[in-house]
């Protein structure tokens, strides 16, 4: 099916003209190992381009834009994203190999829904005022007043490409901002759509620009170390995080950090069952396991733990791998043969660490083109020490580890032990238990009977090694805009 995928060409956008380099690097279609796309790497000179052109866009015509034109020119990119959905259907499918059931229905719908959530945000949002007495009883009246950030760094992640982009560009934008962006290398697709997108609305030149490449000595360490750059925004893994700190630390560029988690899933003996199943598959396997708030780690209440172990793995030899376009498919590759071969180094660990392999466990064999992509079976292993590297550190593939529990305390307690802090989510018909067991969690967001249940405007964002900041609603304005006060004597 992929055979008749053409190969695109993926440019940089640069003040609002696609621009070439002469340096190219192959986008791999993880599907079959086909090159689906020639994608153009900025040198240090494009990149320092970019954010020039940033600079000047500032105080150019976006600078002087007032804010309902600014929204109204936010909603007509969301338009722009919905008339070329099959096109960024196309793009996102080609780039991560994920089932067009899963794309169609999140990937592209949030990327087109979070210019319009922030721009209805940005609109609405109201300042402080207040009224101060003075010693010559006139008084004075202070308010404050938002400001762009300035050119904001926009570091995207490959698991989410276009979603977790307009995540962050979205609420810049309506803020006033303007952006030097840099999608993963490994899904360069959709980020070079919504440039054509931006362009066909009316984005002023130099507001959005997009320059492809890799992390260090290349775009991404070029955009960190920029002194233009006014601050960086960054989803990925936790040494990447820690790079672009130290990057960022001459300049003191505010940062925000959406970083790596080992989620904990609690499942006590009296939770709806069937629902709990549904929901901690759906987790643990959604996007492949590729999902930076997925659980890794489940424990279940003991006198359950043997139903849960079967049903899960009846849930897990379920899936069908197959190929994208087919709507019966609903777990597609990893995004890369690289990170297959990462994930497949714990597969190969947690038997050294003495795991039972309840499912999965390999790569699976499929006698087609799909054997020479980034395939891996949906994995689920039990009988590990909480120890134990497998149960500790972050896989990012379709696997978790099940474990039991006697006690709710023993249960909190083992979910909290790690350095990560991201999300949770725990399974209870009990109201009491359910707020006492969420709120003890050190976590960013804890899901009760639920996962990936999303309001955007609520606070998001990782706890310890999982984040600096948080996103969504005010929160995301809060990074995006600087407050300044006004006082006025009367």
């Amino acid at each position: 099916m992929d055979a008749d995928v053409k190969v695109a060409e993926r440019k940089c956008y640069i003040n609002g003209r696609f621009a070439g380099s002469g340096k190219q690097f192959a986008k791999i279609n993880p599907v079959d190992g086909t090159v689906v796309a020639q994608v153009h790497e900025a040198d240090r000179a494009m990149v320092d381009e970019a954010v020039r052109a940033a600079k000047a866009a500032l105080k150019g015509p976006w600078g002087k834009m007032p804010l309902q034109a600014r929204v109204d020119l936010m909603r007509k990119v969301a338009e722009g994203i919905e008339k070329r959905f099959d096109d960024f259907l196309q793009a996102e499918v080609a780039d991560t190999g994920k089932p067009v059931e899963l794309a169609s229905h999140l990937d592209i719908p949030r990327g087109a829904a979070n210019f319009r959530i922030f721009a209805d945000i940005v609109r609405t949002y109201g300042t402080e005022s207040y009224h101060l007495d003075t010693p010559d009883g006139k008084g004075a009246v202070n308010y404050a007043m938002r400001k762009p950030l300035g050119v904001v760094g926009v570091i995207a992640p490959w698991n989410l490409p276009l979603l977790l982009l307009t995540w962050k560009l979205a609420p810049a934008m309506c803020c006033g901002n303007t952006i030097v962006a840099k999608p993963s290398e490994e899904t360069p697709s959709s980020a070079t759509l919504l440039a054509e997108v931006m362009q066909e609305a009316g984005v002023p030149p130099g507001v959005y620009n997009l320059v492809h490449g890799f992390g260090p000595d290349s775009a991404g360490e070029f955009i960190t170390t920029h002194p233009m750059v006014d601050g960086i925004t960054f989803t990925g893994e936790c040494g990447t995080g820690s790079a672009i700190m130290k990057a960022v630390a001459p300049t003191i560029k505010p940062i925000s950090f959406e970083l790596g988690g080992k989620n904990p899933g609690i499942v006590f003996a009296d939770c709806d069952f069937d629902a709990a199943i549904a929901g901690m598959g759906n987790a643990v396997f959604s996007n492949t396991g590729q999902v930076c708030l997925a659980p890794e780690r489940l424990y279940v209440e003991r006198p359950i733990f043997e139903r849960f172990v079967a049903a899960m793995k009846a849930k897990a030899e379920s899936l069908k791998l197959g190929w994208p376009q087919d709507k019966s498919t609903n777990i597609g590759p990893l995004i890369s043969r690289q990170h297959q071969e990462k994930v497949m180094s714990y597969y190969a660990l947690a038997l050294k660490e003495g795991a039972k392999v309840v499912t999965g466990g390999g790569i699976p064999k499929f006698g087609d083109a799909r054997d020479k992509g980034a395939w891996i079976q949906p994995t689920l292993w039990t009988g590990l020490p909480e120890s134990a590297r497998t149960v500790r550190e972050e896989i990012f593939g379709p696997c978790a580890h099940i474990a039991p529990f006697d006690r709710e305390e023993e249960a909190v307690a083992m979910a909290n032990d790690t350095p990560y802090g991201l999300a949770s989510t725990v399974w209870t018909r009990d109201l009491s238990r359910a707020h006492r067991v969420a709120q003890a969690m050190e976590v960013g967001i804890s899901w009760v009977n639920c996962w990936f249940l999303r309001d955007l405007r609520t606070p998001f964002g990782g706890a310890k090694l999982s984040g600096i900041g948080r996103e969504g609603g005010l929160h995301s304005l809060n990074f995006y805009s600087e407050p300044s006060n006004v006082c006025i004597k009367l």
